[in-house]
């Protein structure tokens, strides 16, 4: 086990940061059935580490059920893109993965989240540790606009209360920045305001601030949706760079980004407008899009209905 996994989400968050690893065998991910969802396996049936999973995970805005009964695993050092129709409970099921579903007023979760093996909504689970440990990037660059280039990748750390000297937080700025391939770009002007940087170097400064706090797991809604196509590529190779170290889940309507970035796709819908979205079929990319076993999957893929 590597020192990341060792780390509970239990603990105080309030701890010096660890940069290693343990190496990754190769994964597999779990097949959900054609009819709908199926219960997770066990640990030892699932093929390589997986950090995360959710058993039966259900999503709720008041009495509004918007997801039900998702079982997904997803496989250490990959990237498993989420699609399906506007309204089917993506984003919804995304922001549940580090308990950012809650922080809506009237909205709640059932069932389990696991993240090496402790369920995040445990009652002895410190949600700001949670969100340490699985980062999020958002669909429009969100960076603090009038704080520095330098400040707003050191903001994660602070606000963790992350003891560092004056050579650790210089190196933590250009270790992110890198890992975000913007190092080369900004490394003469850290102390400009954020807000001065065009949207695809705003998104990836966004990236570098999620890094900074060192996640195992990071969440991406649709973070391409607002830049443009040369940004796009760039954030969609710095995906699978970063894939090399992080576990990734992306919810894209870019289906072309999807069989790009993407080792494992999960398709979800609907039925009928007002019900839940459900997970209808996951698998490899390449046989979500080339040979999916579920009809309403090759209808959406094919771009028949969505």
């Amino acid at each position: 086990m590597s020192t990341r996994e060792a780390r509970s989400i239990m603990e105080d968050p309030k701890v010096a940061t660890d940069d290693s690893r343990a190496p990754a065998a190769p994964p597999t991910q779990v097949t959900v059935t054609a009819g709908g969802t199926s219960p997770v396996p066990r640990a030892d049936e699932v093929a390589g580490p997986h950090p995360m999973l959710t058993r039966d995970l259900n999503a709720y805005f008041g009495s509004h059920h918007v997801v039900e009964g998702v079982n997904l695993v997803f496989p250490s050092n990959t990237v498993t893109a989420l699609i399906g129709p506007s309204g089917c409970g993506k984003s919804t099921f995304l922001r549940c993965l580090n308990r950012m579903h809650e922080l809506i007023p009237g909205a709640r979760a059932t069932g389990d989240v696991e993240l090496h093996g402790q369920d995040i909504y445990g009652k002895d689970a410190d949600p700001v540790a949670v969100r340490r440990a699985v980062g999020m990037v958002f669909q429009r660059p969100n960076p603090f606009p009038t704080k520095s280039i330098a400040d707003n990748v050191l903001a994660g750390p602070k606000f963790m209360r992350v003891k560092m000297g004056r050579d650790g937080r210089d190196e933590l700025i250009e270790r992110t920045l890198r890992g975000a391939g913007l190092w080369d770009e900004v490394k003469n002007r850290l102390d400009a305001p954020a807000g001065g940087l065009s949207g695809g170097q705003q998104q990836r400064l966004c990236i570098a601030r999620a890094l900074a706090v060192e996640p195992d797991v990071l969440l991406m809604d649709e973070p391409c949706s607002a830049l443009d196509p040369q940004s796009t590529l760039r954030v969609e190779d710095l995906i699978r760079e970063l894939s090399e170290r992080l576990t990734i889940v992306i919810v894209t309507h870019n289906m072309q980004q999807a069989a790009r970035v993407s080792e494992y796709t999960a398709f979800f819908t609907i039925e009928e407008e007002g019900q839940p979205g459900r997970l209808i079929e996951t698998g490899p990319t390449r046989e979500i899009f080339g040979n999916p076993q579920n009809p309403r999957t090759e209808a959406y893929v094919t771009g028949r209905f969505g």
